[in-house]
Parts: C-alpha cells; structure tokens; sequence
C-alpha cells in the first residue's frame, strides 16, 4: 500500500514536542495530515469585524476588533494593601458591539503599551459576562498592524485578505494553529487523491493538494468555495464507499430464504386481525417479505412514526419467519419494553402463541421471554424451548446476546430502537444463526434521509408514515413557570379534568431524585438563564412527593424509572395498565414502547432538559386511544433563550420529520453521526448532513457503482488510504450506527 510518508509525519518532529502536546492532547491532532485536514472554521476579512453583537456565552472565541478605549485602574487589594494592584480595561468595537477585555496583575504592563486607541489587532479567549456585560479576561492577541517588518510577517502568516480563524482552544489560540499549518503547508503537495480521477474531473473539483492549499490560504472567497466543495466531495465519497463494501460483504453472505406457506401461522394472524392494515404497512410489510425470501441477509431500518404500528409489521415478519422453520428474535433496549412487548404480542397473537399448550391452536408457537433478571427455573426453561425450537419467538433484552442463549435455527432478528444497539452486538447475535439470520431495525426517531444515508448507510430504508386509523390528534403547548406560574397550577388542574373523565396521565421528569449531587453541575456558569440552570433537574421522586400531597392530592400517583427492581416495575406498569393508577410520575423509562390507550395527558417538566426527538418520542406515548392527547412541556427557561424556541418548535408541530430535522440543526452533526468514530479524524468536517444531501445521495451512487466494479479498490490506492485512516481495517466492521 502506498504510505504518505510527508502526511504520517508526526508533529512533533515538525513543530516541537511542547505545540504537538497541546494539539494532541486537546485537538487530537497527531500527524501532518491531521493538521492540514483541522479547517478553519470561518474567516475574518481584514476592514470588516466580527459581530461583537452575536459572541456565544462560554465559549473560546477569536475577534478582529479595534481598541476604543483603554484605561488603567489602580485599587487596594489583600495583596497590595496601599492601592498598588492595576486593572487594565480596554473597551474593543467592531461597529456592531462592544467588548471589554481586563488584565490584572504583572499581565497588565505590556497590552498598556500596545493596546493604544485605534490600534487593530485579534483577541482570543473565553466570553464571560461580568457586571451583566460581556468580557474577556486575560485574552491572547495579535496586534495587525499597517507597516514595519513585523506587520508584515503577521499579514503574510495571516495569507491575504482573509484571516482564517481556526477552531482553537484554552490553551491554542487560533493564530498560533494558523503558524503551524503554514510551516506543514508544503507537504500538502504530497497529499494522495482519494476521488478516482474520472469522478473528480466529470464534476470540477480541483485537486486535494488544491483544495488544502485554498481552505488554508484562501486570497478570494471563491478560493474557500472551491476547497470547500472539494473536501465535502471527499467526506461523503470516504464515507460511502466504506458502508457499500459493508453492503457488499454482506451481501456475499448466505443466508435461509424465509417464506411463509399460505395457510400457516401469518394467514390465521391475518384472519384474526379486527381491522385492516394501513396502505403504508401494507407497503412495507411487502418489502420486508420480499427481502426475507432473499438468500442474502435482509438489512432492512424501519422508520415508523411513534404509533405507526411498527410492531404489527415486525410481528407479522416473525409469524412468516415461524412459518418458514425458523425462529425470530426481538430485542428491547430495556426489561420493561421487553416485558412489554411481550404482553402485547401474546395478547394480539391470543390462542396462536399457546403452542404445546391445552387450548392452542394447531398452527400455533411459543412466544418466550428472556430478560438478565428472570429467576432461575423460568429462564432455563426459556433456554430450552429456544434450543430445542418449541419457541417460535423470543422477546428479550441484550441478555439475548450471551453465550449461554442457543437457537435451534434463528432466521430473523428485530431490533428496537438501534440508537440504543451497538453494532458489535448485531454481530455477535448474528453468529447465533446456522447462518446469518435477517435482520430488521426499528427506531420510532425519524431520521432525515441523508442520516439514514450516512449513519444507517449500511441498511436499505422502509418509511411508514400513515398513522393507524382510531388515532388521535395530540395538542402540545409550552407552560412557562417562570414567567407564569398560574399556567403551572392551570397544568395540574388539566391533568385532574382528564383523570374525572376517567383517564390517566404522565408526568415525566429528567432525574430520579436519589442520585448524588453531581459537583461538576453546580458551580454553572451565571447568566440570564441562570436561575433555571443552578438548580438541578426536577426529580421523579420529589415530584411525586409535592404531587401527591398538593395539587394531585386524593388521585393515585405512582413513579417509575430505570433503578427499580424488574418486578416492580412490571407491577407498576400492569397497574397503569389496568387502569389502577391515575398518574405516573416517571422518568424517560417510559419513552418508547409504553402503550397505555386510556393515558390522554402528559406533563413533562424541564421538557428544557431533553432533546427535542425525545420530547416528540415521550409525547407519542398519549392520544393511542379514541380520545385526543395532551402534552404540557414545563420549563423556567426565559422567553427569549434557545431552549424555549427548541420547545415552541416541538409544539408547533407533529411532524417527527420536521423535527428531526429541527434536532440535526441544532446539535452539530458529530452528535448525530455517534462518538464512535471517534476523535478529530473521522468526524465530518465540512459536510453537513442536511445541507449537502445532494453530494451524500450522488456519493452513494458513485460509491456503489465503484465497490461493485472493484470492491477491493485495487486501482485506487489513494482512496484506500483514506478508507484506512477513516476506519482501522478491523473496524470497517463496526462503522458506529448512533
């Protein structure tokens, strides 16, 4: 394979030991290579400022600015008792704002003497508010200045007329990250194209040793359109090409083709049925029978709306799967969505899951649960019906993936929420098969295409997006307590309404209440949203209590959350259930798979403190029934803050889409594309996921077409270096799937 020798070079040889700590340690920059791919993260033109206006609370920012004013302070202080300590405060504008900087101490000496009014320089450092107004304390700066030597060595470093500001650290500032790119910036005349020439050429990207050149040193804004358009190019292709070789090995892998007979097990489900499926399950149930009577794995994401009726297609797979002789696996994230699904599988299966047993019908199975906290006695007999393959189905949580668990002949593995399921336990139940059994995945969080492109790049997608008919519409509004505690006491009065006619209700709460006081959390940082933010989150086990005894009083609360022992929390369920409780005070335990029809309301409090999926996924568990759902999001945070906006988007609509969307936005695509690839290296840099969904949907095209013509990439060399710093060999295996 051909090295890059000048981009392997490590930087601490080429920068010194001490910069090449700082870079590895808090950028994860370790080589040539990864230097010249750390982007500037945008440019400052020179005679045109950064908005002072706009600066973020806490974090690490670099402005060009000019000094307005500067004046020197001289005070007492424990240390210098006679007046002697000095505060130095500049006053810095760039016509749309201003900031202070301060420098106490010995650090004051030296900005005096340069930090002249008028004077034009950059300054780096963390924004903090004090006295209600923004300030830099102790920042690093860069004085431009117009002639002499010096200036123009800054100016030459800082390439033309755009200074690119780099993402930079405490301990780095941006400039100092620009010197050392401009002392490794020849080597990028070595960097190896990983685009096949045909593909580069055909749409008019320039070269990579081009591209690193012009995003570095750009002299025109055209210069960064290039190189930008050129890196994504090389981001989305990398990654494309890596999940079409996972297609195409699978591919290559043989698995049982599962039909089901015509009179079997599915057929009497489907006669059973009391009402017909929806167009949409029509639709996807024929993808999934089409991929199961394939003799390659089936990889199949299926992306339902919270209710779509997800699990009635999957059901419907695994009676076909039974049908065929072979077994089907589902697998829950947690006990109590096992528990669960299990319930509701035996109760819609009815007599066609009491196989073996007295009262069952001819065609039917058995349907095992399989959980870690099961007793002794009832899990080795689920053991046995699955090796001997009495069970036809088995519903469990990863304590499905242990050695001990043998099938008789697994044929389809349906996954519940895969955000919440590695890919490395995928592959060790996949070994659980005589061969590869099919696999469906489930998630109720709707991915936009070009996620599902990315991330799931390795699964063909299914979409259904009708609700089943009998379901109701859900009314979402923002309760601002803060601002208007009344709207809080109105809050509870709507969930005892809903409960005098003779429904239920949620609330849900970010804690538990018996956690340690974590004390990273409590020294926060002050700002308007401070009240809000130095209490810690609303706790299950306080709410309930303050519930119970105030405005809930006489209705009967119970809790739920994750530390609960498994049978309470089963017991807890069946009585929400049943319909013995009114109100569940619960944490997100409860956020996929809960079905309580008769549960019209939900509160959630702090709704501030969970990501806008989940709030859509939590306010799925109500309005299942005829009557029309609540759901009330609870927050402290002022009308103005980013928080609040996040919860008026959540209310203003039930498009999950639309929101999923909505969350892409607002966290960076690193969160969205998972820790695993992990460090600088892998995550996108200058693709994003929603704006460049033309360049990942041509990516993958051009990407398939090539794995299929040369999956070993034999004439590519380049390419398959990329493909190897994006992935270790053995980790092309397991390209993290959120």
């Amino acid at each position: 394979m051909d090295l890059v020798p000048a981009l392997e070079e490590p930087l601490k040889k080429v920068l010194g030991p001490p910069t090449a700590k700082v870079m590895a340690e808090h950028l994860g920059l370790h080589t040539v290579g990864d230097l010249l791919h750390h982007y500037p993260r945008r440019y400052e033109e020179r005679g045109q400022l950064t908005h002072l206006a706009d600066l973020p609370m806490d974090e690490h920012v670099t402005v060009v600015a000019m000094v307005a004013d500067a004046r020197l302070h001289s005070f007492a202080s424990a240390k210098a008792p006679r007046g002697k300590g000095q505060r130095l405060e500049v006053t810095i504008t760039d016509g749309s704002g201003r900031l202070q900087l301060v420098f106490f101490g010995a650090g004051v000496h030296k900005p005096h003497k340069e930090l002249l009014p008028g004077t034009r320089a950059m300054f780096a450092g963390k924004v903090s508010v004090f006295n209600r107004r923004l300030q830099l304390a102790h920042p690093a700066y860069e004085l431009l200045r117009g002639a002499g030597d010096e200036a123009a060595e800054t100016v030459e470093t800082w390439a033309g007329a755009l200074i690119p500001l780099y993402p930079a650290t405490a301990k780095l500032e941006s400039w100092k990250i620009g010197k050392a790119i401009q002392t490794v910036l020849p080597s990028a005349q070595e960097a190896v194209d990983p685009l096949p020439d045909s593909l580069r050429e055909g749409r008019g990207l320039v070269s990579l040793p081009e591209a690193l050149l012009k995003i570095h040193r750009p002299h025109t804004k055209a210069d960064i359109e290039d190189a930008r358009s050129r890196l994504k190019w090389d981001e989305a292709f990398v990654l494309q090409v890596a999940l079409a070789r996972r297609r195409h090995a699978d591919a290559q892998l043989p698995a049982v083709a599962r039909r089901p007979r015509q009179d079997g097990l599915l057929a009497s489900f489907d006669d059973r049925l009391p009402f017909t499926l929806t167009e949409g399950q029509q639709k996807v149930s024929r993808e999934i029978f089409d991929g199961l009577a394939t003799e390659h794995p089936m990889h199949r994401l299926l992306q339902g709306e919270v209710g779509s009726g997800k699990t009635m297609v999957a059901l419907r797979a695994m009676l076909a799967v039974v049908d065929a002789g072979g077994q089907a696996a589902m697998l829950a994230p947690t006990e109590v969505l096992a528990q669960q699904h299990h319930r509701s599988i035996v109760e819609m299966m009815g007599e066609l899951a009491e196989g073996g047993m007295l009262g069952g019908a001819e065609q039917a199975t058995k349907v095992v649960l399989l959980t870690g906290s099961m007793g002794a006695a009832a899990r080795r007999q689920a053991l046995l019906d699955l090796v001997t393959g009495e069970a036809g189905i088995v519903i469990g949580t990863h304590a499905l993936i242990e050695d001990k668990v043998q099938f008789h002949d697994l044929g389809l593995v349906v996954v519940d929420e895969q955000h919440r399921f590695g890919v490395e336990q995928r592959d060790a139940l996949r070994g659980k098969g005589k061969q590869p059994p099919h696999l469906l995945v489930m998630t109720a969080t709707p991915i936009p295409r070009t996620v599902a492109m990315t991330v799931f790049g390795d699964l063909e997608t299914s979409v259904l997006d009708q609700l089943p008919a009998g379901r109701s519409p859900i009314a979402s509004h923002v309760v601002p307590a803060a601002d208007k505690p009344h709207f809080l006491a109105r809050a509870w009065e709507r969930v005892r309404e809903e409960v005098t006619g003779g429904h239920q209700a949620y609330v849900v709460c970010p804690r538990i209440g018996d956690e340690e006081e974590d004390p990273k959390k409590t020294g926060k940082k002050k700002s308007p949203e401070d009240e809000a933010e130095k209490r810690p989150p609303l706790a299950v086990l306080d709410v309930a209590d303050q519930l119970g005894k105030g405005p809930l009083q006489g209705l009967a609360v119970e809790v739920l959350h994750g530390r609960m022992h498994p049978d309470d929390k089963d017991a807890v369920m069946r009585r929400f259930a049943a319909g013995e409780t009114d109100v569940l005070v619960a944490t997100t335990v409860i956020e996929v798979g809960v079905n309580v029809p008769n549960a019209t309301a939900m509160v959630i409090m702090d709704a501030d403190r969970f990501g806008v999926s989940q709030l859509h996924q939590l306010r799925g568990r109500v309005g299942r029934g005829s009557a029309a759902g609540l759901c009330l999001l609870v927050t402290e945070m002022p009308e103005a803050s980013a928080a609040r906006q996040r919860l008026n988007a959540v209310a203003a609509t039930l498009d999950g889409f639309e929101l999923s969307r909505i969350d892409l936005e607002q966290r960076r695509e690193g969160d969205v594309l998972g820790q695993a690839q992990s460090g600088a290296r892998t995550s996108l840099r200058v693709l994003a996921v929603i704006e460049d969904e033309e360049i990942i949907a041509e990516a993958r095209d051009e990407a398939a077409a090539l794995v299929a013509a040369d999956p070993e990439l034999t004439q590519l060399p380049g390419l398959r270096t990329a493909l190897d710093a994006l992935l270790d060999e053995e980790r092309e295996q397991y390209l993290e799937k959120g």
